[in-house]
């Protein structure tokens, strides 16, 4: 019986070896990215990965850590849809207001430290990375005032990704 089941096992394994898997490349010669579809149950895991992913790259840089708002998550929410429904990424809502009226609306009592949005297909870590790579985004992400952050992001039914990250610089800041 043992000898039975080893021979399917290992028949199996054999077979699975078999199976050609294709990888498209783009003209540079790259593997094509993958539809990176966000299920609702995700949202907070994806929130904090962010969350620790920021925090290491500022402790890298000698910035202290953030925190998650649920303000600012608001307030990157409602931005990232609303970068959908103008279909452009940038900075001002379709109501015109910036990113000081937005964090104001949801009753955020700190100071804005910046705002950093992208419209991608890439999950929260590439847009992380490409951030980085980009002076001034970089400057928002390691801002030494900053201490709260909000993220959030608006996925199109054809997979497209708005992401409204905020960094706040707390309601002490604003006091001084």
């Amino acid at each position: 019986m043992l000898r039975f089941l080893c021979l399917i096992v290992l028949s199996v394994f054999t077979l699975a070896a078999c199976t050609e898997t294709t990888v498209q490349l783009g003209p540079d010669g790259k593997p094509l990215p993958q539809l990176y579809r966000i299920r609702a149950s995700e949202a907070s895991a994806i929130q904090f990965r962010m969350l620790d992913s920021v925090n290491a790259l500022r402790q890298a840089a000698g910035a202290g850590p953030v925190e998650l708002n649920a303000q600012l998550n608001a307030a990157a929410a409602t931005h990232a849809r609303d970068m959908s429904v103008q279909n452009r990424p940038w900075h001002f809502g379709s109501d015109g207001s910036s990113p000081l009226e937005r964090v104001a609306r949801v009753g955020y009592t700190g100071g804005l430290a910046g705002e950093n949005i992208s419209e991608t297909y890439e999950t929260e870590l590439e847009t992380l990375s490409a951030w980085m790579e980009q002076p001034d985004t970089r400057r928002v992400i390691l801002d030494p005032t900053a201490v709260d952050m909000g993220f959030s992001w608006h996925q199109e039914v054809n997979g497209k990704i708005w992401w409204t990250l905020v960094l706040g610089k707390g309601a002490q800041a604003t006091a001084l």
